[in-house]
Formats: C-alpha cells, sequence, structure tokens
C-alpha cells in the first residue's frame, strides 16, 4: 500500500492557515493525505487586525491563534521556518535554520518534501528604496511591527509627560505614510487611543495641542483603490477628527525627526509608520526558475498552478491571478485570499480524484472601511444586494466585523468563533480600553 501524498503549504496567512485546516479536516483526517504548514512565525494573526493592535485598541494575544495546537486539533503537521528556496527536481522546500533570541538554534536547515505545494507567504511592505524608512518607520506586516510601535507611541507620550522641557514640535506627531485602507483605519483609531493613553493620568501632555496624526498619500486623493464615494465620507469624518490629509504628496526621505516630501517640505513627526505599497518576498524571485512578476509575486494560471510547474500553486497577495473580464489581477485583499483558499480546496480533492481542474473565478464582495468607533463606510457589490450599494454606520460596522468572523469560523467552526467573542467581551470590561505597555 503506497503512502498517502504530502501536500505542503508555505504561509500561515489568512489563505493557507485557512486551507491547511480545512485539509486537514478532510484528507488528514481519512488518511489520504498528508498535510504539513511551514511558516516563520509561531502563531496567526489576522492581518487586517494589525492597525487595531498598532494603535493599542486590541489586545493581540487575545485574537493570536497558535500554529502548533491548531495542528494538533486539525490533523495536520506544523514545521517552524522560513522557506529560503526549493528544489522543484527533488521536489523539497528549503528551510533556513531557526535560532533562539540568544542565538541558539532550534532548527537546524532542512529540506520538506512535497507531492504537491501550496504558497501563501502573502506579501510585504514595499518603500520603494526611500531613504531612511527602512531605519526610522515601522511597517505594519506582522503582530510584532504593530506591537512595536504601539509600545513607542506610549512611551513617547510618558516621555513627552515626565520631560521638564515643553513637548517639541513633532515630538508625538504620528506621521502614516499611505492612506490605503490600513493608513486611514490607523489614523482613526490613533485618534481616539491616543487621547486615552493621556487620560490615564498623563496630564502634562495636551492631547488637542501636542498630538497630530498626519496621512500622506502620494495619489490625488485617499483609498485610491476604491470607489471615490467611499474614499470621499471618509475623508470628511478624517478631517472632522482634526487628521491632517497630505493627498498627491510624494515622500523621498524618513528622518529621525520628520517626513522630507518630494517639494522638500518637512513634515515634522518622531513616530512614522509606512503603510504605502506591497510586494512579494524577495524570496519568490529565486525559486527554482519560476515566474515571478515586477512586483516579485508569483504568476499562476486561472488554476492557480504556477506557470511553469503544475504540482506548485501559490493563493494570497504573493500571487499575481488573472481576472477575466477585469481590469487587472485579482487585488490583494483578504477576501480573496478566503475565496481561493476555498477555491483550492475543492481543486485539490478533484486533483486527488484525476479530474480536470476548474478555474478561480473572484467574486468582488465590495469594500468597507473601519474608522473604529467613529463609523464604518463601505459598499457592498452588485450581485449581493441587487445593485451597488453604499453603506455607512452600525450596518457597515456589522458587515466589517462579519469578515473577521468568516475566517475565525473557517478555523474554527461555529461554536468556538462563538464562545472565543463571548469570552473577550465579557473580559473586556475589566481591562483598560487601550493598551497601555
Amino acid at each position: 500500500m503506497s503512502a498517502p501524498p504530502d501536500i505542503v503549504v508555505v504561509g500561515g496567512g489568512a489563505g493557507g492557515l485557512e486551507l491547511a485546516t480545512q485539509l486537514g479536516d478532510t484528507l488528514g483526517r481519512r488518511g489520504e493525505a498528508r498535510v504539513t504548514l511551514i511558516d516563520k512565525g509561531r502563531t496567526h494573526l489576522w492581518k487586517p487586525l494589525l492597525h487595531a493592535v498598532a494603535a493599542g485598541s486590541m489586545d493581540p494575544s487575545e485574537h493570536e491563534l497558535n500554529y502548533l495546537a491548531q495542528a494538533h486539533w486539525h490533523r495536520f503537521q506544523y514545521r517552524y521556518g522560513e522557506m529560503i528556496g526549493l528544489d522543484r527536481a527533488k521536489r523539497a522546500v528549503l528551510l533556513a535554520a531557526t535560532f533562539d533570541e540568544e542565538g541558539r538554534q532550534i532548527t537546524p536547515p532542512r529540506a520538506i518534501h512535497y507531492d504537491t505545494l501550496v504558497i501563501a507567504i502573502g506579501s510585504v511592505t514595499n518603500d520603494f528604496g526611500t531613504p531612511g524608512a527602512a531605519r526610522y518607520a515601522v511597517p505594519l506586516e506582522t503582530a510584532e511591527q504593530a506591537v512595536r510601535f504601539n509600545r513607542r507611541l506610549v512611551n513617547a507620550c510618558i516621555r513627552a509627560n515626565a520631560q521638564d522641557e515643553p513637548v517639541r514640535p513633532g515630538q508625538l506627531h504620528v506621521a502614516i505614510i499611505g492612506a490605503g485602507a490600513t493608513g486611514t483605519e490607523l489614523a482613526a483609531e490613533l485618534h481616539r487611543t491616543s487621547r486615552q493613553v493621556i487620560a490615564f493620568g498623563l496630564d502634562r501632555v495636551d492631547p488637542d495641542k501636542d498630538i497630530r496624526i498626519i496621512l500622506i498619500e502620494a495619489a490625488e486623493r485617499i483609498l485610491p483603490a476604491l470607489p471615490p464615494r467611499i474614499a470621499d465620507a471618509t475623508l470628511a469624518l478624517l478631517k472632522e477628527l482634526g487628521v491632517v490629509v497630505r493627498a498627491g504628496a510624494k515622500v523621498s526621505e524618513v528622518r529621525s525627526d520628520g517626513v522630507v516630501l518630494g517639494t522638500g517640505e518637512v513634515i515634522p513627526s518622531e513616530l512614522v509608520v509606512w503603510c504605502a505599497g506591497v510586494k512579494g518576498p524577495d524570496v519568490l524571485r529565486q525559486l527554482d526558475g519560476l515566474e515571478a512578476n515586477r512586483a516579485n509575486q508569483l504568476v499562476v494560471t486561472p488554476t492557480l498552478q504556477t506557470t511553469l510547474d503544475p504540482d506548485i500553486f501559490a493563493i494570497g497577495d504573493c500571487a499575481s491571478c488573472p481576472r477575466p473580464g477585469g481590469a487587472g489581477p485579482v487585488p490583494p485583499r483578504a477576501q480573496a485570499a478566503h475565496q481561493q483558499a476555498s477555491h483550492l480546496l475543492r481543486q485539490l480533492r478533484r486533483r486527488r480524484e484525476g479530474r480536470p481542474l476548474e478555474p478561480f473565478i473572484y467574486r468582488d464582495f465590495g469594500s468597507l472601511v473601519s474608522l473604529g468607533e467613529y463609523s464604518t463606510v463601505g459598499s457592498l457589490m452588485g450581485f449581493l444586494v441587487g445593485k451597488n450599494m453604499f453603506i455607512e454606520g452600525y450596518f457597515a460596522r456589522l458587515m466589517y466585523r462579519s469578515l473577521y468572523k468568516m475566517h475565525e469560523y473557517a478555523l474554527h467552526g461555529g461554536g468556538k468563533t462563538f464562545l472565543g467573542a463571548l469570552a473577550r467581551g465579557l473580559s473586556r470590561g475589566a481591562e483598560p480600553e487601550v493598551k497601555l505597555h
């Protein structure tokens, strides 16, 4: 009796973890395949939540999922490590050695065999080589980076409150570079949480005078990838909150004391977040000859197979997937990764049965932007509600939260998702509404 085939998923983000979980619950549970998930982290946090972690309105420990536990519960294997290459002739994923904080080796360099490989390693921030960006600006790619920025913000407020001299111009200013969904959501969240931090006894800081949030966008309007009506509604609320919006402004340099625009103007700011531009990780250009585009994304066919190897699939932000009838490829959104994971689950079953694969068809359910406790705005697409519909307020917020619940449901099922939401709701009343450390 032959051994079951090895299905390896690299990347435990929204798409990769959902796929590995559902493959484990089906093929893995029945012994029809050995399913392995590889990730360089130990825990998973839904990426659209990172702006809330950075602002301090969400404790990541309440929402993080441990890969080892998830693998145990759902009949797949988890392997800790970072993919650094691929040997297609030997069908092996090459992993780098891992080390702890003290420099001791945890796992050696190794190779993981696959029969079918799914690459789902997401995207990384693209700072376009802007001088000083890598040193002085904090990207929001991981929970660790979001926590680091929040800690930097809280420390800056405590420092300003303890110093003898007045608050310097720009000392408590936050410059957010990139006014896409992440940047605009972060701006609104920071307006509320920064004032809550000050309210906890930092009486020498005047939030209205000393704290300023500046949102910088190179395009002519914020949210350039979304419909103008959503952008207009978001802009109106941000201005009402006092957020300074600079559209049509290109950043030429990031310094320790501020951001330099292409015109030479300096925007004083000692706290900088980079939310502009994404690309595929550099390793995707080194995967044994697989085709990648200029943004480092793997080029895939409509069946989500890479163009040069039918045994290797790619989903999520790291894949450039054609979109018949659409302008450009499938957009890098959480809903796209969710749909691709669900589609690929069905296709891997068909592949095991020797049936032809069906093409992936992206369904755009619309766009939603959460502005924290202030509002949520967005649109639902026509095939969902009969026509394109602009929504805002409570209903839009409910729809936004349902996206995360769909992700949790795919990972845990209905019962555990409900209990998790109930537990977080009960504990919230006993803790500060903003993270203070």
